[in-house]
């Protein structure tokens, strides 16, 4: 045997070929050429190789089986070339080939043609050529690999075997397959063990509902769920996109934890920005925490808060811990704050609701309430709860108001039950207006006529001319009253004919009662920019300024 060998080792290298054997299915000897780029890329392969713990302890590897065996000590000394069914195991691990050369002294062996390693009960390993060294636990394996684990398929062209931590690793593109997902990578390492795999550059994830590309991932192939350890796009059927940089996503279930400033964006135009944000995409539900921002850039609204919850099939969200509703669809921007926000869509239109501690900033009007409502439908601001509104110097209170804008400008603003319509003269005497109902309409920002409906009351003092100063204080009683202001002054008033009404001077106007009976002045809660919304008042008593004695009846002086 070892005659005819040599003969046919001899002839190979007159015609210049490589020698390696494999049998075909007659039992012949044929050449096949040994992959040279492989074997001279040794040191490549160190330098890629994941840092593992020594392996302290070499076992030899021992041929099981082969069909021809040979051996040629002048051409390749040390060398035993197998051939037909050939079969090494080491440790628990099986190899199979078609044919190989078993290096028996270096404890290694290369293997060509049908490579399969069984790794224990559960991993199995196919490629075409596998280099093996039994001391370092290290196999090569080039051309058409297959590592199989469960429903997992991890496929390269070039993958390395490490069997000391039983990780496998490529490095010249790759994929993994489960059931659900489909995951490639130029660079990719997986551990049957723990069943996680890491990918590394153009990393894509292809899921039957979304795709995910990154630059770094880890995945579960058991748990499907994947890592986001870097920059990372989502792209959930063409609807939704979400962009982090860490956190993680359960492509089984398609919820995700979504950390640093994360961002999910939808196609009808809505936006989610958060710390953490938690999104069940399959239940269109949101749960974002930290300096949280929900923007709807149809309707030009923002709703911030450091805790959100939003639905996306019903449109519904609530925002507290510093709740704040932006409105930017106009010029004017109007800033609402309240200890809980809520929004809906009600058909087309966008409706927000704040509850307790209301407070609210425009360029024109300003307000506080216990509750409000807000909608893009009739662009009708409806305050409850101990309203007040201000416009420039008048201040509006009632139990309920009711501002109308229009072109995203405040037209008019409608008070009921004990309305009352106040402007502040000097420091210490104001213009007052009750009645059960008041409607103030407002231009620029300022109201410019007072119509009283019902039980009208007026406490106004004139101003003369030509220096300005109070000449007394003018009280009178009627069914209606209508009061304009130019200047903020009062410019005239026009009362019904059964009218009365009593001009006294001014040193006897505390004397007479110069408050009507729902008069308070709360100038100094009226926010002044946006950044005051969130100063917080707590409630008390609405006093009027000085104690003053009641208001007596009308009579002549």
């Amino acid at each position: 045997m070892k005659r005819y060998s040599s003969f046919f080792l001899l002839a190979a290298c007159c015609l210049g070929f490589l020698p390696s054997f494999a049998q075909n299915s007659r039992g012949e000897l044929r050449e096949e050429v040994l992959d040279q780029v492989s074997k001279t890329s040794a040191r490549q392969t160190e330098k890629n190789r994941p840092k593992t713990a020594s392996n302290k302890k070499t076992t030899f590897v021992y041929l099981e089986h082969t069909d021809i065996i040979s051996v040629d000590e002048s051409l390749r000394p040390g060398v035993q070339l197998l051939s037909g069914n050939v079969c090494f195991r080491h440790d628990n691990a099986l190899m199979y080939c078609d044919s190989a050369y078993f290096y028996q002294n270096e404890n290694s062996l290369d293997a060509f043609g049908n490579v399969q390693i069984i790794q224990g009960d559960s991993v199995f390993v196919y490629g075409d050529v596998l280099y093996y060294n039994g001391n370092t636990k290290l196999a090569r394996l080039r051309n058409n690999v297959r590592l199989e684990k469960g429903d997992a398929v991890l496929t390269t062209d070039s993958l390395n075997y490490d069997r000391v931590v039983n990780l496998a690793y490529y490095y010249t593109g790759g994929v993994i397959n489960d059931k659900l997902n489909a995951l490639s990578s130029l660079w990719g390492q997986y551990s049957p063990d723990t069943e996680r795999a890491l990918f590394r550059n153009e990393v894509r994830l292809v899921n039957p509902n979304f795709t995910m590309d990154a630059d770094t991932l880890r995945y579960n192939t058991r748990s499907k769920v994947a890592d986001i350890v870097g920059t990372t796009h989502i792209v959930y059927q063409d609807e939704t996109d979400i962009y982090s940089t860490l956190g993680w996503y359960d492509t089984d279930h398609e919820r995700s934890m979504l950390l640093k400033r994360s961002l999910v964006l939808h196609k009808d135009g809505k936006s989610l920005v958060g710390d953490t944000i938690f999104y069940d995409k399959k239940h269109s539900f949101a749960e974002a925490f930290s300096k949280v921002e929900l923007t709807d850039s149809i309707h030009k609204s923002t709703l911030y808060g450091n805790y959100l919850h939003y639905n996306d099939s019903t449109e519904r969200g609530l925002a507290t811990d510093s709740a704040l509703l932006v409105d930017w669809s106009g010029e004017d921007r109007m800033y609402l704050h309240a200890d809980t926000l809520r929004s809906f869509k009600d058909s087309i239109f966008n409706v927000s609701l704040g509850y307790y501690n209301v407070r609210v900033f425009r360029t024109d009007i300003q307000g506080i309430c216990d509750s409000l409502i807000y909608s893009t439908r009739d662009s009708i601001i409806c305050m409850n709860g101990e309203p007040v509104l201000w416009a420039e110097g008048s201040q509006l209170s009632g139990d309920s108001i009711k501002a109308y804008t229009k072109n995203q400008k405040v037209e008019r603003v409608v008070i009921e039950q004990s309305a009352m319509a106040s402007q502040q003269v000097s420091s210490e005497y104001f213009n007052q207006l009750s009645g059960k109902e008041i409607i103030a309409y407002v231009d620029s920002g300022a109201v410019r006529k007072i119509f009283v409906n019902g039980n009208a009351e007026t406490i106004y003092f004139p101003q003369d001319e030509s220096d300005g100063l109070l000449v007394g204080m003018n009280k009178t009683q009627s069914s209606y009253v209508t009061m304009y202001l130019k200047a903020k002054k009062v410019d005239k008033i026009l009362l019904t004919t059964t009218s009365a009404g009593t001009m006294f001077p001014l040193d006897e106007a505390k004397e007479k009662g110069s408050y009507l009976k729902n008069f308070f002045w709360l100038e100094e809660q009226r926010p002044k920019d946006e950044k005051d919304v969130f100063t917080y008042y707590p409630k008390t008593e609405r006093l009027k300024p000085a104690t003053t004695t009641p208001n007596p009846p009308l009579q002549e002086p």
